[in-house]
C-alpha cells in the first residue's frame, strides 16, 4: 500500500528526531518503506516508561508511529514508535530471525566507528587495566551457543489485563523476547587478561548509550556470574555480524538473566572489590512492592535471573477459523530445559499436555504445539510450562510497581468464526 504524503512527512519527523539525515531517510524509505525507516531510526523505549529509558532524564517528546504502519509491521510499535515488540505468530522455528527480533533500547541505536572503538577494563579489582580493540576481541577464542533473550518487562501488560493492576512502563504483552544464536568471547577471558583479583565482588558493564552526558547505561553482575564460561561478550548474532540495533560492535550476552543486563554497545567494564550500586539496581530493574523487601541499597528485589514462562504464537487477541488447527508457542526457563507444557480451555481446572516439536538445545526456548478442532465461539486458552528442576508457572504472582517478571499462565483470548 503506498504511503500517503502526510504519512511520509510524519515518518520524516520521526527520523529527524532520531538523528537521521535526509539521505539516509530516503534510502531507507525507498528500500523498505515505513518498516525500514523505523528500524533504521534505532527505536528506543518510551522516555516515560519504567526501566532504563525512564532514567534518561530526557524530556524530548517524540512522534508516535503512524497507525497505518502498526497494522502492517512485523512489530508492535509501542507508545512513541521506539520500542519494537515482536509478533510471536511470525516465528515458526527455534531461532528468531533478526528481522523479527524485538528491539528495546535505552537511547537511540548507535552508529559506532569500529576503528576507533575500544573496550576498557578497569577498576580497583584488576591489576592490569587494559583497552582492547575490535580486532583484539575477534582474535580471541570464541564460543557459539543458542540462548533466548527477554526484557524484564515482557508480559508487563498482563498485570493490568489479567489482574487489573496496571504497572508503570511500556506495556509489553508477549513479544519482548527472542531466541538467537550468539557468538562471542567469554567475559572471564577478558577479565583474566586484565588481572582480575581474588577479592573482586562486582563487575559493572557500561554501554556507550547515555543516560546522562556523564554516564552510559550500566548493569552490575556478581563476580560469579561474570566468570561463568557462558557469559559472553558477543560480536555475532545468527551467524552474522552483530546488527546495529542489537549492539554492534559488542554486547553482553548473559543466558537466563533479564535483558537489561545484556548491555549493548559495550564500552567499559569496571571490576570492583566492593558492591556497586547504580540507578539500575536500586530503583530501576527492581521489584518494588509489599512482597519484595529491600535488598542492600535497592528499593526492593533486584531483577537478575528470569522466570519460567510460556506463551502462544498467536495475535492478542486472536481470531481463527472453525477448522482443525495446529497451535504452537514457546516456553523457556533460566534454570534448564522445559520438560512439559500443558494447555487448558477451562481456566486451568483441567490441563492437557502439549507436544514438543523441536529438540531444545543449550539455553534455547522450547517450541510446543497441540491440535485443536474448535467450533465457533469465544475461548480462552491458557498454557503452563514446567522445567527439568520442577519449576512451574505459579497460579498467582504478587504485584510489583514496575511490572517485572510476570509469569502467571496467560489467559489468551481467541475468537473462532
Amino acid at each position: 500500500m503506498p504511503i500517503p504524503a502526510a504519512g511520509v512527512a510524519r515518518l520524516w519527523r520521526i527520523a529527524r528526531q532520531h538523528g537521521m539525515d535526509r539521505r539516509r531517510f530516503l534510502l531507507a524509505l525507498t528500500a523498505g518503506g515505513a518498516a525500514a525507516v523505523l528500524a533504521a531510526c534505532g527505536e528506543r523505549s518510551d522516555a516515560n516508561s519504567t526501566g532504563a529509558a525512564a532514567d534518561t532524564g530526557s524530556s524530548t517528546t517524540r512522534e508516535p508511529a503512524p497507525a497505518w504502519f502498526k497494522d502492517t509491521s512485523p512489530f508492535i510499535v509501542h507508545d512513541d514508535g521506539k520500542s519494537l515488540e515482536a509478533r510471536l505468530e511470525n516465528m515458526q522455528g527455534l531461532i528468531t530471525p533478526v528481522r523479527y527480533f524485538f528491539v528495546r533500547n535505552n537511547s537511540v541505536s548507535l552508529d559506532v566507528d569500529v576503528e576507533s572503538w575500544r573496550l576498557s577494563i578497569e577498576g580497583d579489582a584488576v591489576t592490569n587495566p587494559i583497552q582492547l580493540t575490535y580486532g583484539d576481541i575477534r582474535a580471541m577464542p570464541s564460543r557459539t551457543f543458542v540462548s533466548y533473550l527477554e526484557c524484564a518487562g515482557n508480559h508487563r501488560a498482563m498485570f493490568d489485563l489479567v489482574k487489573g493492576q496496571k504497572s508503570s512502563g511500556t506495556q509489553w504483552k508477549t513479544g519482548g523476547v527472542g531466541n538467537g544464536e550468539w557468538t562471542g568471547v567469554p567475559l572471564r577471558d577478558v577479565l583474566r587478561l586484565a588481572g582480575i583479583s581474588d577479592d573482586a565482588a562486582n563487575v559493572l558493564l557500561i554501554g556507550l548509550d547515555t543516560e546522562s552526558p556523564e554516564e552510559g547505561f550500566r548493569r552490575v553482575l556478581s563476580v560469579e556470574k561474570a566468570l561463568h564460561p557462558d557469559t559472553l561478550l558477543a560480536f555475532g548474532m545468527n551467524g552474522e555480524t552483530l546488527p546495529r540495533d542489537h549492539g554492534f560492535p559488542l554486547r553482553a550476552l548473559i543466558p537466563g538473566w533479564v535483558g537489561s543486563t545484556n548491555v549493548k554497545w559495550l564500552g567499559r567494564i569496571v571490576v570492583s572489590k566492593a558492591p556497586i550500586w547504580t540507578r539500575n539496581n536500586t530503583t530501576s530493574y527492581v521489584m518494588i512492592g509489599d512482597a519484595y523487601p529491600p535488598e542492600g541499597e535497592a528499593s526492593g528485589k533486584v531483577t537478575t535471573t528470569q522466570v519460567v514462562k510460556s506463551a502462544l504464537a498467536l495475535p492478542w487477541p486472536a481470531e481463527l477459523e472453525a477448522a482443525s488447527q495446529r497451535i504452537h508457542g514457546f516456553a523457556h526457563s533460566p534454570d534448564g530445559p522445559i520438560t512439559t507444557v500443558e494447555w487448558s480451555l477451562d481456566s486451568g481446572r483441567t490441563w492437557s499436555e502439549a507436544e514438543g516439536s523441536d529438540p531444545q538445545v543449550q539455553y534455547s526456548w522450547a517450541r510446543f504445539e497441540f491440535a485443536w478442532d474448535p467450533r465457533p465461539g469465544e475461548y480462552t486458552i491458557m498454557t503452563r510450562a514446567t522445567d527439568w528442576a520442577g519449576n512451574t508457572q505459579p497460579e498467582e504472582i504478587p504485584f510489583n510497581e514496575k511490572g517485572y517478571l510476570f509469569n502467571q499462565p496467560l489467559p489468551h483470548p481467541v475468537r473462532v468464526t
